[in-house]
């Protein structure tokens, strides 16, 4: 069973798609950088004892944009998903993310611990970083970026099956579940298309954490987390992975075939990592 969602918040809507009967246990799914809620769906077949609440990130999918001369900043999804954590009187959830959206799940489950009893994490195990004597130069690309993005007019799809082979080619992902992304990604109005997805998020990050920053939240994971990476994933992910083994003191760290979209391409096996671990 799958079900449309709308969330109306303050500022926002975010927007997402139910799996399941919703009396299960939630998982909470926050999906990567430009994909959307159905990047879930084929993994959900293979999760039917829980409710898998996929949402639409800030500015992907149907969710709302950014307001005009407002920009996306890791920690302002944080704070979206808190507003909507309070806005529904979720107690306590599953959190599971895939690369970004693991992200996003690790920097919330460090700051709001007393939701989240259990971490899943995809290709992804906490803030990305740079070195501090690289800051100067990321917030001159980022500004440089964001203004040209702000001086170009927005492109158009040519064609939906075009854009589907684009992304699979890019993202290293099967033409099926490209489709799968795309078919929310792009929207049809007077016979034209648009990408539903802000072209704000292609700009640069204005800063990223230091490895000391992202050490503290990710030490301040208190509850049982998994981290999922594929085979033939992002060799810079394993590295990372390796690297932050002592930061949690409850982790389960599992390998499964595929690419870095290893939950849609292969989404048995990663399901039956992800039931093992929250047996």
């Amino acid at each position: 069973m799958q079900q449309d969602l709308e969330f109306p918040l303050a500022n926002i809507t975010l927007r997402g798609v139910g799996y399941g009967d919703h009396s299960k246990p939630m998982i909470l799914a926050l999906h990567g950088w430009l994909d959307n809620a159905l990047s879930f769906q084929p993994i959900a077949e293979y999760l039917s004892d829980y409710y898998i609440l996929a949402l639409d990130i800030t500015g992907h999918g149907l969710s709302s944009h950014r307001s005009n001369g407002a920009h996306y900043h890791l920690i302002d999804f944080a704070y979206d998903l808190h507003e909507l954590i309070e806005s529904q009187g979720w107690q306590s959830f599953i959190l599971m993310g895939h690369s970004m959206g693991g992200i996003i799940s690790t920097i919330y489950t460090s700051c709001f611990p007393e939701h989240v009893s259990k971490l899943i994490s995809i290709e992804s195990f906490g803030p990305m970083t740079k070195d501090t004597q690289n800051s100067p130069s990321q917030l001159r690309d980022s500004i440089l970026s964001r203004l040209k993005t702000q001086q170009s007019e927005a492109k158009h799809p040519s064609s939906i099956e075009r854009t589907v082979e684009a992304r699979a080619k890019v993202g290293d992902i099967t033409l099926g579940s490209a489709r799968l992304l795309i078919s929310r990604n792009i929207r049809v109005e007077n016979d034209k298309l648009f990408f539903t997805t802000d072209r704000r998020l292609r700009t640069f990050s204005s800063l990223r954490m230091t490895e000391p920053q992202a050490e503290a939240f990710v030490r301040n994971i208190k509850c049982p987390t998994l981290v999922i990476t594929g085979s033939q994933g992002y060799e810079s992910m394993r590295t990372i992975v390796q690297n932050r083994l002592e930061w949690v003191e409850d982790l389960t760290v599992a390998e499964c075939e595929g690419h870095h979209h290893l939950h849609m391409d292969n989404p048995q096996s990663v399901a039956e990592k992800i039931v093992e671990f929250l047996s």
